[in-house]
């Protein structure tokens, strides 16, 4: 399965045929290799030919469902792995995320939801190449005279000097320069952070933000970067340009 060059490949394992074969062009027109399973058996399959960059497990499966296959895969690798469901219970997202799953997307879905969470979770997990191999390679980010760099895993401030991030300040940070100019809501913002455990109630954002403030705002008390939308999460303001 995993092809040379600089091509992610994706494993889809889903029941229904036609979302198989409408994921499967919908990602290999956007440049990655697609390869589809429709339950635990014929997954592990594919497995046997090559591991992918990520894989795609829908929850209700014949068989093993997605968490057994998702308990499995963490075992055996680090494959990033993003979970479908048309269950929309808080516990199930809570046991994915808790088993290892890297994200969640509840059916029905735009595959263009799909297709910028697989790009963030490549990028976060360092996989092949998250755009596709038709783009070129994302390394950074710049706003405001600051740098974070994806492959370091950095931030330099506008004097070129490295700031400090911890691992959920670096995926917080990260999660606004990839929607600039959007409101982003606390539920929104933990799942970005989910890999890091002190994340785990939404309140936990706050100190985040307030945390990522501290670094990064010229006055934390009159923030101009990263703006608090009452009622409805936080808002990154500057302009964002890709390196």
């Amino acid at each position: 399965m995993k092809q040379s060059g600089s091509v992610a490949s994706i494993l889809v394992v889903d029941d229904d045929h036609d979302l198989r074969t409408l994921l499967a062009s919908f990602l290999e027109s956007h440049g990655f290799a697609v390869a589809t399973a429709r339950d635990g058996i014929e997954m592990q399959r594919r497995l046997e030919q090559g591991q992918p960059d990520l894989a795609i497990l829908d929850l209700m499966l014949p068989g093993q469902d997605g968490l057994e296959l998702c308990r499995l895969l963490r075992q055996r690798s680090n494959m990033p792995v993003i979970m479908l469901t048309a269950r929309a219970e808080e516990t199930d997202r809570i046991v994915g995320l808790e088993i290892g799953a890297d994200d969640y997307v509840t059916k029905p879905f735009n595959p263009r939801e799909l297709l910028a969470r697989i790009r963030a979770v490549l990028r976060r997990t360092g996989g092949a190449m998250a755009m596709g191999s038709t783009a070129t390679p994302l390394r950074a980010y710049r706003f405001e005279g600051w740098t974070l760099s994806l492959e370091r895993r950095e931030l330099v401030d506008p004097a070129g000097v490295m700031v400090d991030l911890s691992p959920g300040e670096f995926d917080l940070l990260l999660a606004f320069l990839e929607a600039p100019n959007r409101v982003l809501t606390r539920d929104h913002l933990l799942e970005a952070g989910r890999s890091q455990p002190e994340a785990v109630f939404d309140r936990a954002i706050d100190v985040q933000v307030s945390r990522l403030r501290k670094k990064i705002e010229p006055d934390e008390q009159s923030p101009a970067m990263i703006r608090t939308i009452r009622g409805a999460g936080y808002l990154f303001v500057p302009r964002v340009t890709r390196a």
